[in-house]
């Protein structure tokens, strides 16, 4: 049972936690406007050393765990740098500049690959976005959810 789903969860247990950091590996161009993304249920996923995920922005406000996602636009894939967690609401930066929102996660390419899929008011791909190879990306939690 999840307990977010479930209701068991009432607000995020999570209290504070460290930066995810990792390095583009692989730099993305295409827009969809049909992908058709389910985001799995779960709002945390564990990252380890050396795992490669695939991200990816969507402009849909309505994007959520649970939720189906259509409009997107690819960004890259990054290897993590050390292991952590990364949760919905992680603010995402790249080379020190907010990308987005994560709002949830998506298994179509299991076990190969995990998309991570943020929200940003506009879709742009990774070259519209000016990533490098190798660039720094950050995953940060949200200083509003951190409880003392």
């Amino acid at each position: 049972m999840d307990p977010y789903v479930s209701g068991v969860l009432k607000k995020s247990p999570y209290v504070n936690k460290k930066v995810v950091k990792g390095n583009i590996v692989v730099i993305l161009s295409s827009i969809i406007e049909n992908r058709g993304l389910n985001l799995i249920t779960p709002h945390s996923r564990v990252v380890k050393k050396n795992e490669v995920y695939e991200i990816m922005t969507t402009s849909e406000k309505n994007a959520a765990p649970g939720e189906v996602v259509n409009s997107v636009a690819y960004i890259g894939f990054f290897e993590v740098n050390e292991g952590g967690v990364i949760l919905t609401g992680d603010d995402v930066y790249i080379e020190g500049k907010l990308i987005g929102k994560v709002v949830g996660f998506d298994d179509t390419h299991m076990p190969n690959h995990q998309n991570i899929v943020l929200y940003s008011s506009e879709n742009k791909t990774g070259p519209e976005l000016k990533i490098n190879l190798s660039d720094k990306i950050l995953f940060k939690m949200v200083e509003s959810r951190k409880e003392a």
